[in-house]
């Protein structure tokens, strides 16, 4: 199944995609995608009803955020070899983990109003993974068993503040607008394979960063079962597995964001986004 969340901001409700692209109802049988709805047994529940038994929406409309009450997101830095070496640090030995606020979260085709001062915004296309299940110290063979499903999260960084303002990279990573995450949730029985998923970004029609998610450094699995030991991951919890080369601080000079930039991107199977920028006035 393809979830999703559609209508105004604040106002959205839930819905799927159906096999032709158009967007169907689910109001009438939840009232929002929620943790909740992530549970095993429920998405077994709403994959009984046929797509063309629900009230089918009329477009255009706008996608928000894929899920509703998000716990906690979790992200992958340096992830990708080539991303990590672009950025000229060292490949961690584990993963590197650090968090974005869920504030930051936004639809996938909203607007981005860049952040005041900032000279330094970047774009990072991501695998997003969604936890379905409560996971405490599973193994990797286990961990995708507590997965309930698979996005695309654009993990926008101000690279002044993630680096040059003591370290913490949280500090560049929250912004309002951060963390743009659908447009809709494939449910884990329809991505078989992970790591196996290309993604791509594209500013202003140039692409610039062309990856597959077969070169993570650590796979979601992998990913999964280590951050279990650190923390329990809950149900709609969101982890961002990180980005493959080509973000803007890798060119010489640094090609960062600007106001009327178009940052379009996607994922293999889980769909395309598109932000234009604007100025926070």
């Amino acid at each position: 199944m393809k979830l999703l969340r559609y209508g105004p901001d604040g106002k959205e409700k839930p819905g799927l995609m159906d096999g032709q692209g158009r967007i169907r109802d689910l109001s009438g049988i939840i009232n929002d995608i929620t943790p909740d709805t992530l549970a095993p047994e429920r998405l077994a529940q709403l994959a009984e009803h046929a797509p063309e038994s629900l009230p089918l929406v009329q477009a255009p409309t706008r996608f928000g955020p894929v899920v509703s009450g998000v716990g906690k997101i979790l992200a992958i830095g340096l992830n990708y070899a080539d991303h990590a070496s672009e950025t000229k640090m060292d490949v961690p030995p584990e993963p590197l983990v650090f968090s974005k606020a869920i504030s930051c979260l936004a639809g996938p085709n909203d607007p981005l109003r860049l952040p005041v001062e900032s000279t330094c915004t970047d774009y990072e296309v991501e695998l997003a993974v969604v936890i379905g299940s409560r996971a405490q110290y599973v193994s990797e063979d286990h961990a995708l068993k507590h997965v309930a499903g698979y996005a695309v999260m654009n993990d926008y960084s101000e690279r002044e503040y993630q680096i040059e303002r003591g370290g913490q990279w949280v500090k560049g990573k929250s912004f309002d607008g951060f963390g743009p995450f659908g447009p809709w949730l494939v449910t884990s029985d329809e991505i078989p394979n992970p790591q196996n998923l290309k993604l791509w970004c594209d500013i202003n029609g140039e692409r610039r960063q062309n990856g597959n998610t077969r070169d993570m450094v650590f796979g979601v699995a992998q990913i999964v079962s280590n951050l279990s030991k650190y923390m329990t991951l809950m149900p709609g919890d969101v982890i961002s597995t990180g980005t493959p080369p080509g973000v803007g601080l890798g060119f010489k000079p640094p090609k960062y964001l600007k106001p009327g930039d178009i940052v379009e991107l996607g994922v293999e199977g889980l769909g395309q986004q598109r932000q234009e920028l604007k100025s926070w006035s």
